[in-house]
């Protein structure tokens, strides 16, 4: 009876040491279990979405390309032709000219021969012209001699005009400081040999309207002058 309690006990203290074992090599391999990690941090903040543009307003109404017409045509096409091509006429009527009508039309005529022409400083013709050759040479042409002077001295050589007297066909109109001339076609522009256009006709509207320092008309002493002179 007594070895049979020996037995007993001793089953027992195997099996209480076996489950002991057991339970501490259980515990032992979950400590050794290396926990798989992401290639991230795992305290990186939440990446926020990026703020989208604000999207363009759709048009609603239609697009038209409307095609003005030309207000107006250019007065003169600046060519290398000596011929006027749709210039405007000085008023050849009486009253509205400085000299006579022979006169006058030959004067007419001579500027719109020099149409296009370009311009040159100091020249006067018969290829090109600058202000006061293109006025010299077209008073020559029209039978009104006076010496070849300067826009300044020609200033000086004439006398002031005033009132409607200044638009008449023939008078002579001076620019910037007397730096520049031309030969007035009526109320409403000039000639002259301009330094971009050459010989051509221009509005006083506008640019040259600010510019203008007087106005004036040959002396009949500052050269002989045509019989059919006014």
């Amino acid at each position: 009876m007594k070895d049979l309690k020996k037995i007993f006990v001793l089953s027992s203290c195997v099996l209480l040491v076996t489950v002991c074992f057991t339970v501490a090599a259980s515990a032992q391999g979950r400590d050794r279990i290396v926990k798989s990690t992401g290639s991230q941090p795992t305290n990186m903040p939440t990446a926020q979405p990026k703020p989208q543009p604000a999207s363009r307003p759709t048009l609603t109404n239609d697009v038209r390309v409307v095609r003005q017409d030309q207000a107006w045509e250019p007065l003169v096409t600046n060519t290398a032709s000596s011929k006027a091509v749709n210039a405007p006429r000085g008023l050849l009527t009486a009253g509205r000219t400085v000299y006579g009508m022979a006169t006058s039309e030959r004067l007419d005529r001579a500027i719109k021969n020099r149409y296009g022409l370009p311009y040159r400083y100091g020249s006067t013709g018969p290829n090109s012209y600058d202000c006061s050759g293109f006025v010299w040479s077209s008073f020559q042409e029209a039978g009104i001699f006076f010496t070849r002077s300067s826009a300044r001295s020609l200033w000086a050589q004439s006398e002031p005009v005033y009132g409607d007297d200044r638009f008449k066909f023939g008078t002579l109109v001076f620019f910037n400081n007397l730096g520049h001339m031309g030969i007035v076609a009526d109320e409403n522009g000039f000639y002259q040999a301009s330094s971009s256009k050459g010989i051509t006709y221009s509005p006083f509207a506008g640019y040259w309207a600010s510019r203008i320092v007087g106005y004036r008309r040959l002396k009949p002493e500052s050269g002989a002058m045509p019989e059919d002179n006014q």
